[in-house]
């Protein structure tokens, strides 16, 4: 499908990696600030409250039910008719793999049906732009990517360039997150409601490990730290007979210290080898869903102030996932002539950085990050 390049762009992004639907229409003109026109979001959580986490047949189904809502209600909201369109980008992987292959052929469908180019982008690619989307910032940038199913340190060198500092060897910190919630009865996700519960806890009552803090490098490990929460419960409840309140926030406060504390000690070692390469304007941009969390945000600007580095986060609303930072990925990969055909394939996993080895080890689907 041959690609024509105008001075104005308008991509419609679809996103559908986990459990939130989402459709959204982008616009940029020339080296203008891009223009969100429509975003819609549609959530899983009552679909997946009472099972303590997402259910990938389930997301499924309900972005398979949503879609088209989805992206109707983003093209009416943006005022663009279909045919102003330039192309369609669609979040073709990492992800569950039900939603992800929901979200490729609807975006296959709309692209045969109107004749327009098809983009497929790369979730992590999304999240890792987002700087770009709000505040068009310059390369290269150091990215802290951080949400439920991912953590990375990344040099963003340009739009389809990213070089992985290090990243975690087990859990990421939204699901090590999300396992607290459920060991403390807290609802999903677990993210907003430890955050909430920690604001009226004492964070320095448990004394929770800081994993591979004593190791060099900028890999992180959060598995440990879900260890200690469940002893430090089971010990409460074998002294008292339950938890109260009161314990459940220390609990939440010591942990999102912890976090915040590796979080903020592996950012200052990334610094060293993102300096080094003598970027004009330094810059850390944070992204993910626990970029929306206060407390890490601001041990991450003290940490920025410190080394003389600029600071920047997405609106929350940008934080978790959505599809206007999928219609930016895929403008800007449009923007260099790239797009892709009916052989499209929904992608289970795919890095970033593919020159990497994987930290999380690899298989028949290809390395995990």
């Amino acid at each position: 499908m041959a690609v024509v390049m105008t001075n104005t762009l308008t991509i419609l992004g679809i996103e559908s990696s986990c459990d939130d639907t989402a459709a959204a229409v982008v616009r940029q003109t020339g080296g203008a600030l891009p223009e969100i026109l429509s975003s819609e979001v549609f959530g899983q959580n009552a679909l997946h409250a009472e099972f303590g986490g997402v259910v990938p047949e389930i997301a499924a189904r309900a972005h398979a039910e949503k879609l088209d809502i989805c992206v109707e209600n983003a093209i009416a909201e943006s005022g663009v008719p279909l045919k102003e369109l330039d192309a369609i980008a669609v979040t073709a992987g990492p992800g569950l793999i039900g939603g992800v292959l929901s979200g490729v052929m609807c975006a296959k469908g709309l692209s045969a049906a109107l004749g327009l180019p098809l983009v497929g982008v790369n979730h992590l690619a999304g999240h890792a732009l987002t700087p770009r989307l709000t505040d068009q910032v310059s390369f290269p940038y150091l990215m802290l990517l951080v949400s439920g199913g991912h953590c990375q340190f990344l040099v963003s060198e340009d739009p389809e360039t990213f070089k992985r500092l290090g990243g975690t060897i087990d859990d990421a910190p939204g699901e090590a997150f999300d396992k607290t919630a459920r060991l403390l009865g807290l609802p999903q996700p677990g993210g907003p409601s430890v955050e909430q519960a920690a604001k009226s806890g004492d964070p320095k009552r448990f004394a929770f490990p800081r994993p591979l803090m004593d190791r060099p490098g900028c890999d992180l490990s959060f598995s440990g730290l879900k260890t200690a929460i469940l002893r430090a419960r089971d010990a409460l409840v074998a002294e008292k007979g339950g938890l109260t309140e009161q314990d459940r926030s220390d609990l939440c406060a010591s942990f999102q210290e912890a976090v915040a504390d590796v979080l903020a000690k592996k950012t200052a070692r990334a610094f060293e080898a993102y300096l080094a390469m003598n970027p004009q304007t330094p810059l850390l941009a944070v992204a993910g869903g626990v970029a929306a969390n206060q407390t890490v945000r601001a041990r991450l600007q003290e940490v920025c102030a410190k080394h003389a580095v600029e600071f920047t986060a997405p609106p929350l609303a940008l934080c978790t996932d959505n599809a206007a930072m999928i219609a930016y990925a895929g403008l800007e990969r449009f923007k260099l002539g790239k797009s892709d055909d009916m052989s499209l394939a929904a992608r289970p996993r795919w890095p970033l950085d593919t020159r990497a080895p994987a930290l999380l080890g690899g298989g028949k689907k290809g390395a995990k990050a």
